[in-house]
């Protein structure tokens, strides 16, 4: 089996051979250069030529990509909730602001 599936930056792949997910980070086609970074953290390159002779499957994003990034922010996922920090006003009694 070949890999059928072009490298697309920032989609996710998995070597059915040996069982490795992985994202592709970058494409340089004047260097026959695809940059990888596995669910590890790891950093790989192929050659096309390599690309398409393996056992590479488009897959979904894994649940725990980011588990390799230990010092991620909320932020940095893409989906923070940007009213999650906002106060609750109903919750606030102006007493507790106020110098007695």
């Amino acid at each position: 089996m070949t890999t059928v599936a072009d490298p697309i930056v920032g989609n996710w792949y998995k070597d059915v051979e040996n069982k490795l997910s992985f994202k592709v980070i970058n494409i340089e086609a004047q260097a026959d250069s695809i940059e990888v970074q596995y669910l590890n953290g790891d950093i790989g390159e192929y050659d096309f030529d390599s690309w398409y002779n393996s056992t590479f499957d488009f897959i979904e994003t894994p649940e725990d990509w980011a588990a390799p990034f230990d010092e991620l922010e909320t932020d940095d996922l893409g989906y923070s909730d940007p009213d999650l920090h906002k106060p609750n006003f109903e919750d606030i009694d102006i007493d507790d602001y106020l110098d007695n």
